[in-house]
């Protein structure tokens, strides 16, 4: 299988991601476009607490990643998990000659190396939408548990 890789996600990365975003196998999982756009180009600011990457297989830009520390996304979907020094991660695959092929779970593969990396994480918790099936059999695939009273896949990175 290709290796896919990360790199930093660049100014003129801006309107390949826009033009993801509107992609159908896209679009109904990332419901809110501009939300995303506005958190790209404001990734040296506003969202520095995130880090954005395209993923590239071959040096062809294939897909999109990020992560970031939960506590810092203000968001409140973790229930009952602990969230000190929990990350969480999204990723996409926006070319759609790529999907099915296995490389969803080599991104989240290579945010969790990223996560180990650069950060003192213990954690990685994520939600997907209900509904996105393929998104819940890739956290599988990449070693991810379900807690099912919380709703949310996790990985202890500290237990590795």
């Amino acid at each position: 299988m290709n290796q896919i890789r990360l790199r930093k996600f660049e100014d003129n990365d801006i309107e390949l991601f826009e033009t993801w975003l509107y992609q159908e196998h896209v679009k109904k999982w990332y419901t809110q476009p501009e939300e995303w756009l506005n958190e790209v180009i404001k990734r040296e600011t506003d969202f520095l607490f995130v880090k954005h990457f395209i993923v590239e297989l071959e040096g062809k830009a294939i897909g999109f990643c990020q992560f970031y520390d939960y506590a810092f996304g203000n968001e409140i979907w973790h229930g009952t998990m602990k969230v000190e020094n929990a990350f969480s991660i999204d990723y996409m695959i926006g070319e759609s000659d790529y999907l099915g092929k296995g490389y969803g779970t080599q991104i989240i593969l290579k945010l969790e190396e990223e996560i180990r990396t650069h950060t003192k994480a213990e954690n990685i918790i994520v939600q997907p939408d209900l509904n996105n099936k393929n998104s819940r059999n890739t956290l599988n695939a990449a070693g991810f548990l379900y807690d099912s009273i919380n709703d949310v896949f996790y990985k202890s990175l500290s237990n590795i």
